[in-house]
């Protein structure tokens, strides 16, 4: 397994830490507002019908995210 992936690769029930945060201008900001930042644990808890967007527990918040955006989003995978 590679040392990071994006978020968008994550499969249920996969926990990892927030490595770095590709993306720039607003969309980096809402990360950084959630919580999603270097050393951040992030879990994939459900994936929608379609596939997209996926939820992740961040911070005892549970929060959408489309793979799109979370392509932008480089972990590391802790199990």
């Amino acid at each position: 397994m590679p040392e990071t992936v994006s978020l968008n690769e994550l499969s249920i029930g996969d926990i990892a830490v927030v490595c770095h945060i590709k993306t720039t201008g607003s969309m980096k900001r809402r990360f950084l507002d959630i919580g999603l930042v270097s050393g951040t644990q992030v879990e994939c808890i459900g994936i929608s019908p379609m596939g997209d967007p996926k939820a992740y527990l961040i911070r005892g918040a549970v929060i959408a995210i489309r793979n799109e955006d979370s392509s932008d989003i480089f972990v590391k995978i802790l199990n």
